[in-house]
Formats: structure tokens, C-alpha cells, sequence
């Protein structure tokens, strides 16, 4: 079968890879519309309705780092094509659920097909030309702003005036086109690695992300200091420190641990772990604030598609600055993009502080902090893809997509746990403070700041470009499986 596909078009690659970061984006931001009222669409608790949102983050970061390295192994535009059946027949499974396990199995299937973002990524280094390759990963990296940007008010709009199965059936016909779009117009490139695919180091670090993301995101309705928690928690660790221990021994690994410690990769590694905390924190707290009641004395009783289209600027000025933090890159290197985005994330939560009770004021807010997103979504990748050899790409970007999505898992439970524990009571129930509001928002901040640091850390160009040849020039160390 060839396998080769169309002729490269760059315009048109790049113009297909963005529709996917922004369906894919949609993916994530699909039931949350639907969160209030899952529970008596599919006749379960609300505790076990939270499943539907927790096994689609269990399942894309199980599959992230193993998509990526069959990208590397068996070539990128294979693997997207595979990505995108689980997407289709997850969003159908979920369009003819009417009770919680199909439900759980179909977005766990769409999380599956997550790992074609990192994919799609690692994709433009092997199609474009270095000139184009900047600006094309800034503005991939920013259309899942716009995907997330505009998917809770489409989603809430289709939600409030059809059937809420409308959602899944749009879903599938979306990732159909998709398909198709990337069948027609994105071609194969050899693959670039060799060896084999590590499935013990899958079935580990697998094993390990699911008791870690596990505990941390239902740590806070089972008990932080529950037998079940700590033991989600020693068991992660122990999985963890046993697949590190394999990877390092096996001559094909899943993720070269040797090259993931290269201090450009570990450090852009960490900083996206932060920097995924701070972007996930605006997102959780923003949306509260608009449609909490205006009893309360700071919330704006703003209906869910309104509280919606309030966050859609964000979007747009992620994807409105990725041009410029591509020009930045290019001029200055990728390290200083982050370190501004980072920084611009910081000036944002600063700035909530003072523009708290004005729906405008919340909107000028997530939009400053979108532009440092979009600035630091850019540059991260690029970090990424300058340290690690052409036939590494996919699993490194994968993994670094991966650090960014345990960032956000952590958010999502700090977030929570603060305004879980800072309440107010309103009508018989227990509502988020304000004072719990500018904590998180005051924690984001923080961790922003932490995100600068980290990337004020990564080599610059001149010593990454050293440390890159010294790595080449060392005798072979390789071990044998």
C-alpha cells in the first residue's frame, strides 16, 4: 500500500494541522455544558457523572507518549489517520449512550485520539522548511486556544436549544472531516526512527500515570489522607521508579530518558508542567465568577453561553500573538518567548485583582493571560524540537504535551481543594468566597512567576547548541534490551 500521500503544500498542511488542534480543543470542552446535568441523563450520581470528564485526561495521557513513538517509528501521518478512528467511534458511542459506562468508554476512546496534537507538531518539522517552522508550531500550538475559546459557547448554545446528542453527532462529522483533510492534504514522510516499540515501558508508565492522575484528581472527593489516595500515590511513585529504571536499560525505549534529562528538555519539561497549572487556573476560575449569582455580591449571574462568549477574546489573542511570538523566537530564541509569555500570564493574574466584579474586567483578564499562553504554547515545542534528534520528535513532543496536562490535572485539584475550602453560604448551599477566588488567582500568579523562573534556567541557544554536540561526540553507552 503507499503510503506516501499528497504532494507537501506547506500552506495547506499548516492550514489542515490548526482545524485539528481546534477540533481537538472542541473535543476537551464538549461536556461541559453538560456537567450539571449528566447526572440525570445518565441516570447516575454526580460524583460518578465526574467520570466522564476524569477518563478522557486518564486516557490521553496514557496513549500520548505511545502514539508518539509509533509516530517516530511507523511515520506521523499513519499515526494521525489511527488517532482519528478512536475520535469518531468514541463521539458516536457517546452520541447513542443513555447511561454512564458507554458514556465513560466513548470519551475515554476520544481521549485516545488526543495524541494527534503532539503528532500534528512533530509533523511540521518533518514537511516544513526551517523558515516556516516557527511561526507554523506558534500557530498550531494557538488554535486550541480558539478550539476551547469557542467550544463552550457553540456547546452550550446546541446544549440549551437541541438535543444534547447533537454535541457527539457534531463531533464525529467533524473528526470525519478531519479525516479526510489530513488524507488529502498532509503527506507521509519516511519515518525517522528505528527498533522497536517498547510495550513494557507502555504497559509501565501507563500504569504509572493512571494511579498518579487517579489520586490527584479524585483526591479531593475520596480524601487527600484516604487509605485509597495515598495508596494511588506510593503506588505511582513505586511504577514510576521502576519504569524510569527499564528505560534506561532497554535499548529501544519508549521515552530516552538520556535525552529527556538534557537540561533544555528537562527544564522546557518543567516549565510546561507550571505553565499548564497557570493556563488551567484562569479557565477553571473565570467562568465561576461570570455565572455565580449576583447576590453574592461578586458574581455576575451570567447565563453559560454569555459567560462563554465573554472567554472567547482569549482565544483570539492566543491565536493573534502567535505570529509575533514566532517573530520573537526567531530573533531572540524560543527560551525568551517563554519567559515573556510567562510573564504576560503573571501580568494577567495581577491585574484580576483589581478588575474582579465587571464581566469586562474578567474578559480583559483571561485575554491578557491568553496572549502569554499563546506565547509560551509556541515557544515550548520549538525548545523541544531544537534539542532532540528529527527521529525523537514525536515522543519527546508527546511527553512534553504530556507534562503540560499533568500541570493542568494539578491545577484542577488546587483550584478546587482552595475554593472548596473557602465558601460562602447563599440560599442553603455552600458557594466559592471571593477571598477563595483571589487565592486562586493569587496561587496562578504565583506559579506564572515560578513558570519565568524555570525558563530564565534553560540554556541558551549558543549553550544548547554545545551540550548538543558534546551529547554527539560521547563514546556509545547504549544498553543492551
Amino acid at each position: 500500500m503507499d503510503d506516501s500521500g499528497p504532494a507537501v503544500r506547506p500552506n495547506g498542511i499548516v492550514a489542515v494541522l490548526a482545524v485539528a488542534g481546534i477540533v481537538a480543543a472542541f473535543m476537551q470542552t464538549l461536556v461541559v455544558p453538560l456537567i450539571a446535568d449528566l447526572p440525570r441523563l445518565l441516570h447516575t450520581t454526580a460524583s460518578n457523572a465526574t467520570w466522564v470528564i476524569t477518563g478522557t485526561l486518564l486516557a490521553s495521557a496514557v496513549a500520548m507518549p505511545m502514539i508518539g513513538r509509533l509516530g517516530d517509528l511507523y511515520g506521523k501521518r499513519r499515526l494521525m489517520l489511527a488517532c482519528m478512528v478512536p475520535l469518531i467511534a468514541g463521539s458516536v458511542v457517546c452520541a447513542l449512550s443513555g447511561s454512564l459506562w458507554p458514556m465513560i468508554i466513548g470519551r475515554g476512546m476520544q481521549g485516545l485520539g488526543m495524541g494527534m496534537i503532539p503528532l500534528g507538531i512533530s509533523a511540521l518539522r518533518d514537511l516544513l522548511p526551517p523558515e516556516r517552522l516557527g511561526s507554523s508550531i506558534a500557530l498550531m500550538s494557538s488554535s486550541m486556544g480558539i478550539g476551547g475559546a469557542f467550544g463552550l459557547p457553540i456547546a452550550a448554545l446546541v446544549a440549551e436549544n437541541t438535543n444534547w446528542r447533537v454535541l457527539f453527532w457534531g463531533a464525529a462529522a467533524l473528526s470525519v472531516l478531519v479525516a479526510v483533510l489530513i488524507w488529502l492534504l498532509v503527506p507521509a514522510v519516511p519515518a525517522q526512527a528505528k527498533g522497536r516499540f517498547d510495550a513494557p515501558g507502555a504497559v509501565g508508565l501507563g500504569a504509572g500515570l493512571v494511579c498518579l492522575l487517579l489520586a490527584v484528581s479524585k483526591g479531593a472527593d475520596w480524601g487527600w489522607t484516604s487509605g485509597t489516595t495515598i495508596g494511588l500515590f506510593a503506588a505511582a511513585a513505586v511504577v514510576l521508579l521502576a519504569w524510569g529504571w527499564w528505560e534506561l536499560r532497554t535499548r529501544d525505549p519508549l521515552v530516552d530518558l538520556r535525552v529527556t534529562a538534557r537540561p533544555q528538555v528537562l527544564l522546557t519539561n518543567a516549565a510546561s508542567v507550571v505553565v499548564g497549572f497557570s493556563m488551567y487556573a484562569q479557565s477553571l476560575i473565570a467562568p465561576q465568577l461570570l455565572q455565580l449569582p449576583e447576590q453574592t455580591g461578586y458574581g455576575l449571574g451570567q447565563s453559560m453561553v454569555a459567560a462563554g462568549l465573554w472567554m472567547v477574546p482569549s482565544g483570539l489573542v492566543m491565536m493573534a500573538v502567535s505570529p509575533l511570538g514566532a517573530r520573537l523566537s526567531a530573533a531572540r530564541g524560543p527560551k525568551v518567548t517563554l519567559i515573556c509569555g510567562a510573564l504576560v500570564v503573571a501580568a494577567g493574574y495581577g491585574s484580576s485583582q483589581v478588575l474582579l466584579g465587571h464581566a469586562w474586567g474578567l474578559m480583559l483578564f483571561t485575554a491578557i493571560c491568553g496572549g502569554g499562553v499563546g506565547l509560551a504554547y509556541g515557544a515550548m515545542p520549538a525548545l523541544i524540537m531544537s534539542a532532540v534528534p528529527q527521529s525523537e520528535t514525536g515522543s519527546a513532543n508527546s511527553f512534553n504535551t504530556l507534562m503540560r496536562s499533568i500541570g493542568t490535572s494539578v491545577s484542577a485539584a488546587v483550584v478546587g481543594a482552595v475554593l472548596s475550602q473557602m465558601t460562602i453560604s447563599l440560599g442553603g448551599h455552600a458557594l466559592p468566597s471571593e477571598n477563595g477566588f483571589r487565592t486562586g488567582l493569587a496561587i496562578g500568579c504565583g506559579v506564572a512567576v515560578l513558570a519565568a523562573l524555570i525558563a530564565l534556567t534553560i540554556p541558551g541557544r549558543r549553550a544548547a547548541a554545545a551540550a548538543r554536540e558534546a551529547a554527539h561526540a560521547e563514546p556509545s553507552t547504549e544498553p543492551v534490551a
